[in-house]
């Protein structure tokens, strides 16, 4: 059995007629169940859950998301925050009991989920006559009560010393046996002789005890629980590496711009290479002065190959070199004109 918790929900009080009990309530369970949380088997890293529309598969924002409730005919009414949260029940932190009746007369299958209540600021005593009174009365207190803005149908019953508040199911929520093949009720209508009643009755009083929560446990849960152990024990665990907490106002994931992911790429490069003694827009430059290098000397390359190419005579070979003072050759041939023509 899980411990008691003391943390109060919400202080209100219970009221029927002129009677006012100041109360606080409590939690009466505690989920022990296990939760399995998902993750990727490829890297360990967690998995969550994503707001999809289911016709275009596409992630989609909350702001983009109403609220709708489909009618008849497959329409569906979109109605706003505001609409909804003016139909919200008036939270008045009180347990209303509207009327009192045989403990016997509620099916458990109205059950729901019990809180505990605890008398505060001197309302022990009213707390205690209320108890007395239903316990001798065997009946128990039906009331409506509002917890987390909604509306609850609930049922006070004295449990030893306390009394506790058992949400209770709304009538429309509790399916009808009427379609169930039943056998009928009673004894005769349903076939029973009497030696099968006394032996069945034997049967149920050789099994009979008292009521020890602590003797019936979850097999599965001590079977996994078990098996986890074993796996720990064998080193057979697995890290994962837990995600940076996102804040942000609307809730969502935060969203950097690309300089500043730029800025933090080059910030954690920078760590994790020895410091040099380069000035950090030098180091900058060479990717692009290495890259003009490159291209100049293609360049020339390719321009003193097209030169040997054009100086090269039909026959295939290499023109002969130009004279070292190409300039004078003109004015040599106008002086042997002019003598010539004497």
């Amino acid at each position: 059995m899980a411990t008691t918790s003391k943390r109060v929900l919400w202080k209100g009080a219970i009221s029927f007629g002129l009677v006012h009990i100041p109360i606080a309530l409590h939690s009466a369970t505690e989920e022990q169940g296990l939760n399995f949380d998902w993750l990727d088997k490829r890297s360990m890293d967690p998995v969550g859950y994503k707001r999809i529309n289911k016709k275009t598969g596409r992630e989609i924002a909350r702001a983009d998301i109403v609220k709708g409730l489909k009618v008849e005919g497959g329409a569906y009414v979109v109605l706003t925050p505001e609409e909804i949260q003016s139909a919200y029940p008036r939270t008045t932190q009180t347990i209303e009991i509207e009327a009192f009746v045989p403990a016997g007369d509620i099916p458990f299958v109205y059950m729901e989920r019990p809180y505990y209540i605890s008398p505060i600021n001197k309302g022990a005593k009213v707390y205690a006559l209320l108890r007395e009174i239903l316990l001798r009365s065997g009946k128990v207190g039906v009331a409506k009560v509002v917890i987390a803005t909604k509306q609850h149908l609930a049922v006070l019953i004295p449990s030893g010393p306390a009394m506790v508040l058992n949400l209770l199911r709304w009538g429309d929520e509790i399916r009808t046996w009427d379609e169930l093949e039943l056998p009928p009720a009673g004894v005769k209508a349903a076939g029973l002789s009497e030696k099968e009643m006394k032996m069945g009755e034997q049967l149920v009083e050789d099994m009979s005890g008292a009521w020890r929560p602590e003797e019936f446990t979850d097999s599965f849960k001590e079977q996994i629980l078990k098996l986890v152990e074993e796996k720990v024990k064998a080193g057979e665990t697995e890290e994962v590496t837990p995600l940076e907490a996102a804040s942000s106002d609307d809730g969502g994931a935060k969203i950097y711009d690309l300089t500043e992911m730029l800025q933090r790429s080059l910030g954690a490069s920078k760590k994790s290479r020895p410091a040099a003694n380069v000035d950090a827009s030098e180091e900058e430059d060479k990717p692009a002065a290495k890259a003009k290098n490159v291209v100049k000397n293609t360049t020339k390359t390719t321009t003193r190959t097209a030169a040997k190419t054009a100086t090269k005579t039909a026959a295939g070979k290499p023109a002969a070199k130009p004279a070292a003072k190409p300039a004078a050759k003109p004015a040599a041939k106008k002086a042997a004109a002019k003598r010539k023509a004497a």
